[in-house]
This record gives C-alpha cells, structure tokens and sequence, in this order.
C-alpha cells in the first residue's frame, strides 16, 4: 500500500535516496582524483586530509548547483529535466575542481582522466534519475488537488503541459465566485493540495486560514500587492507588530559591492572573449550590414541608454514601424548566424560595455524598449514598477520565465527580485542563467504575426506552445 509523502518517514526515505546520489557522484570523482590527480599536489604538504577536503568540496559544490537546478526535484520534474539538471552540476563542479588542481599543482593536469570522470557520473546520474523517479511514483499517491481562480483559468492544462499531472490529481475546477463557506467546509478536505490562482485577499484569506488548520498544502500566484509585501521590513511601533514597505532602497553596501563586481566580471568577460566577438562581428557583417545593433531601452527611475547586441536581424527588420516580438524559429527577420547567436545567447555580448560604463548591472530586470513600455502600460499600469532599479543582462524572469511569458508574469518575477535584493540572490541567479542557455523553450517565441502591443493585452484567446495560459490580468 503506498503512503503519501507528508509521512515524516517517508521524507526521511526521500532524502537518504537523494544522498545515495550525492555520494554516488562524489565517489566517482574522488576515485579519481584519488587515482590521477592526488600526486600531482604531494610536493606540497598536502596528504590524505586535504584530499577529503578536495573531495568534501567538490560534494559540497555539486549538491548546491544540482539543488539550484532543480536536480532533485523529483516529485515534480521529467527525467529529462533531473538528468539535464544533474549533468550541468557535475560539469561546472568537475570543471571548478579542475581549476582547483590547477592551482595547487601549478601545472595543467592531463585532462582525460577528468572526462572519464564526467562519463562515470553521467552514467551514475542517469540509472539514478531512472530509479528515482520510478520509484517515487509507485510509492506515492497523486495528491488530490483543487484549484481555484479568480483572473486566470487553465491552470489544469498548464499542469500537464509541464508534466506534473503525475504528481496533482485535479478534482476540481473553480472560480472563487462559486466557492462559499458550504464549499470551503465540505469540498477542500477532499484535497491535500489547493492552488489559489490570482484570488484577492478577503477571499483568499478565508481559505488559506482554513487549508493550515486542516493541514491541506496550498500553491498561492500572487498578485502585485503580495509580492511588493514580500519585501516588507517586519518591526513593532506603538506596540503593534508592522510592516513597513517602502520603494527599492538596498544598503549602500549592497550597491557599492554589486557595481564593482559589475565592472570586475564584464572587464574580465570583454578580454577574455575579445577573439570571440572580433570572429562573430566580422561574420554577422558579411551580409554587408552592420555588426551592431543600438537602441534605446529604459533603465533605473526611466532613464533611456542605447543599449549593445550583435545584429541578429536583416537590416531594418521594422521598416514598417510596427515593433513586434521575435516568434523564434519561424522568424523570417533573422539571419543565418543571428538563429545561431541567439540559440547560444551570444548576441548579448556586447553588452558586457553597457555594464561597465554604468547602464546596466549583471543582474536586474530586462531593459525595455520605450514604445513598447507604454504599449504595456494601456493595459498594465504597474509595468513601471520594475524600473526601481537598474535593468541588468540577466534576470529573475530570464531564468525563471521565458522570452513569450505575458508581461503579467515578467512584472510578478523582476518584483520579486527587487522586493529583497542581495548579493546572495544576485550569484543565484548568475548561476541558474547557466543552465537556461542550453534550453531551447527559454528562447520560444512568441505567436506568428503578434505585435508588442498584443502581447501586452491582459486577454489571450489561446495558449501557443509553452506559452501561459492566463486569460486576463
């Protein structure tokens, strides 16, 4: 009989599987480094405790980056998704235990047995993810979930869209017109999960109270007030707890940090890459056009800049005027080499020099283009909000979101960035971009034809590919 996974022992069952993995894939690189690496650093004292504690930081690295992938999330990741997540975290922690080899045996080691290495973990990670995920699902129950809407509906076709139709059973659809204290008290007990799509707060109140005293789990999409909530300092005043929200205001030396981080990483990018982009600029100018593409954006506060990108594109791809999203593949605008850059995310090179003039920051939201702001403003009031700080070359909504997300949701994820900013959630990200750039749906375009101005419209008549499923905003 299977038990379902708020068992305490079952999660304790959960977790020792998950270690099997770490230990597993940490094995197989401490045997060799064991066997072809550990010699090369005996010149120095170094012996057997530094080599536990290469192998302890190789373990170390490999669980963070795998657990920020998602490499673990088995009840409600595909295989796919677990073995590409695990793989990535194995190839940067292979790869940053080898610069580590590099410096204590001041030399470059033979990098074959390092590559052998990745194969005997890939393999590992595969029979891992295979069994894992078997066994999850013929051990637990589909958890019997509810959903309840307010301004989105289709949450139920997005579940198994995304494939977690085999972790959530639906049993029921609702908007929150037709949920009463009858429903509430008579229907949410046959659940253990509740979603609450976009419900207002009086509403939402009611049943969140009620999911906690009855032990039921509840997914909450927030609406903009919540997440600008999600930021607030918490503190007593007149002996009254309170929550004090203000406008983006980061420490001094938060700001101080990030902006030389800023210019010490493009710095160093732009020299190391240099060859690169000298190769892709002469290519992309072959076709007789220019290598660069300048426009304006908005950044902090609605200050304009031009920003940098390699030329995708034919030449005045919008010579009509109209501004209209990239539908990805089926885009007949974009050259040969731009599909290529693209793909690879190398047409963001250039601005590398935005950020280090100052423009831009590594992290922070997406810069927008002024038109197509107040094209989303007519139907998104708030779109503004993401201007509190300055706009950055990748984002909470680039790794989270995709290029066709409505700008609904873009908004909801750059907020949430800007309602706690740190260094911490800034390196966070930086790592996850990794592994969305080998993604192809993160670039998936928008519908054929669709203008800036019609994706920005709060209603969607139907979904397209991957895209959201939200109706209206």
């Amino acid at each position: 009989m299977r038990s379902e996974v708020s068992d305490p022992e079952k999660r304790i069952i959960i977790r020792l599987i998950k270690l099997l993995d770490i230990i597993a894939v940490t094995a197989v690189f401490g045997g060799v480094w064991m066997h072809f690496y550990a010699s090369n650093v005996y010149r120095i004292p170094f012996y057997n405790k530094g080599n536990w504690v290469v192998i302890a930081l190789f373990m170390i690295t490999y669980y963070y980056l795998a657990h920020l992938y998602q490499g673990f999330f088995i009840h409600i990741s595909r295989v796919s998704e677990i073995i590409y997540a695990q793989d990535l975290a194995a190839v940067l922690a292979d790869a940053f235990l080898f610069a580590v080899t590099i410096l204590l045996s001041r030399r470059i080691p033979n990098v074959l047995p390092m590559l052998l290495c990745l194969l005997g973990q890939s393999c590992v990670i595969f029979c891992w993810s295979s069994f894992a995920h078997r066994w999850y699902f013929a051990h637990f129950h589909r958890k019997k979930t509810i959903i309840i809407f307010d301004e989105m509906e289709g949450l139920e076709d997005l579940i198994a869209e995304n494939g977690l139709d085999k972790r959530y059973d639906v049993i029921d659809t609702i908007g929150i017109d037709a949920v009463d204290q009858e429903y509430i008290a008579q229907e949410l007990p046959k659940s253990s999960v509740v979603f609450l799509c976009c419900v207002h707060s009086h509403e939402r109140n009611q049943i969140i109270k009620f999911c906690v005293e009855n032990h039921i789990s509840i997914f909450v999409i927030p609406r903009i007030g919540d997440v600008l909530m999600s930021g607030a300092q918490k503190m007593h005043l007149m002996r009254l707890p309170m929550l004090l929200v203000n406008h983006y205001s980061p420490t001094l030396e938060y700001l101080l940090l990030k902006r030389m981080l800023d210019i010490v990483i493009s710095a160093a990018t732009l020299i190391i890459l240099s060859p690169l982009m000298l190769i892709l600029a002469l290519i992309i100018r072959s076709d007789g056009g220019t290598a660069f593409y300048r426009q304006v954006r908005l950044t902090r506060d609605g200050k304009k800049f031009h920003i940098l990108k390699f030329r995708s594109m034919k030449m005045n791809a919008e010579e009509d005027g109209i501004a209209r999203l990239s539908t990805g593949e089926r885009d007949d605008r974009i050259t040969a080499i731009g599909h290529f850059i693209r793909a690879c995310r190398m047409d963001e090179l250039p601005q590398l020099i935005n950020i280090l003039k100052g423009d831009m920051s590594i992290v922070g939201p997406r810069p927008e283009r002024p038109e197509i702001a107040a094209q989303y403003r007519e139907t998104l009031s708030e779109f503004d909000l993401r201007l509190q700080c300055k706009c950055g070359l990748t984002g909470y909504a680039q790794v989270y979101g995709k290029y066709n997300s409505t700008p609904y949701d873009k908004l909801l994820m750059d907020l949430m960035y800007i309602a706690q900013p740190s260094l911490a959630e800034d390196v966070k990200i930086c790592f996850a971009t990794v592994k969305i750039l080998f993604m192809k749906e993160s670039t998936e375009g928008v519908a054929e034809g669709q203008t800036t101005a019609e994706a920005g419209k709060p209603e969607i008549e139907e979904s397209v590919g991957q895209e959201s499923v939200r109706k209206t905003v």
